[in-house]
């Protein structure tokens, strides 16, 4: 099938390579030109604009930083919806409230496209295994166009509703964990006069009733950070938290709901930005705090 990939950040980029993989004819593009060389060396097509990936797939993937830049994508000058795309078929996968893509759904359908959004649970290792968590928001035909395709990125694709559910739930499942990256460096903190080396702190932590798939997945890298040790690569970025985290507080209170532990929890992460940790990934939130003073 020819597929289109607008955007090719960290999640994009790992998309783009495991639909190559499966068989498919993958045509590129984003805004910074370099991060499209791996991908033109696996055998991808790079386009000039956003408007030559549609013209060149019957299936568009977009997975963007935010509302604005999926605005400048689909509907700019040499966006996506610049040319015919009647019948084509567009999975949205980026991370955004809801009113952004029941904003843009009506969009794409007055051009004659169907639209599907289906933003994922998981980082870049299940997205190059095809393991992601699938969290679709589509109407019923819609929803089963897409399946095909994210099937082979996706260990699940749950049918959450209407065009917005799948948003709203990715924002919900989200959320503790970032909220548990601060609880964790506040609960590090407690613990830290006690004089732990930090493989027997994080193995204790992992053993007991608080420890979440993160903090298992990730407790090696953070003994590394405790250890002032290469973490590795960034999965996902304290950067990318306060985004997520904003979201949220927005999508709740948009909903009627009050918001005060993802408040605090957007306060910290913004503190450790501004620190200029913001590249590093979300789990280094806990071992900032844990060293942090008062």
């Amino acid at each position: 099938m020819r597929i289109g990939v607008a955007g090719l950040g960290a999640m994009g980029s790992a998309i783009a390579a495991r639909l190559l993989e499966a068989g498919h004819r993958v045509t590129v593009w984003n805004r910074t030109a370099a991060k499209t060389k791996p991908l033109a060396d696996a055998g991808a097509k790079v386009a000039a604009s956003p408007g030559e990936v549609a013209a060149a797939s019957e299936a568009i993937i977009t997975i963007l930083t935010d509302g604005a830049a999926i605005d400048a994508v689909y509907n700019g000058p040499s966006g996506l919806l610049s040319g015919d795309v009647k019948d084509k078929l567009f999975i949205e996968m980026s991370t955004v409230s809801p009113k952004v893509e029941t904003a843009l759904a009506p969009k794409v359908q007055s051009k004659g496209g169907v639209f599907v959004e289906c933003p994922v649970g998981g980082s870049t290792a299940p997205a190059r295994q095809g393991k992601l968590l699938g969290l679709m928001g589509a109407e019923g035909a819609a929803a089963a166009r897409a399946r095909a395709i994210l099937g082979q990125l996706c260990r699940k694709v749950e049918h959450c509703g209407p065009v917005g559910a799948g948003s709203s739930m990715k924002l919900a499942i989200n959320l503790p964990l970032m909220v548990a990256w601060q609880a964790y460096g506040e609960a590090f903190a407690i613990a830290r006069d006690v004089g732990w080396e930090p493989r027997r702190l994080l193995d204790l932590f992992v053993e007991s009733n608080g420890a979440n798939n993160g903090l298992k997945m990730r407790a090696d890298m953070i003994v590394a950070m405790l250890e002032n040790r290469d973490p590795g690569p960034t999965t996902f970025s304290i950067a990318n938290a306060v985004k997520d985290l904003r979201t949220m507080v927005d999508a709740g209170t948009a909903k009627g709901a009050d918001m005060p532990a993802t408040k605090a929890a957007l306060a910290a992460f913004e503190e450790a930005n501004k620190k200029g940790l913001g590249g590093g990934d979300g789990a280094r939130q806990s071992v900032y705090w844990a060293s942090r003073k008062s």
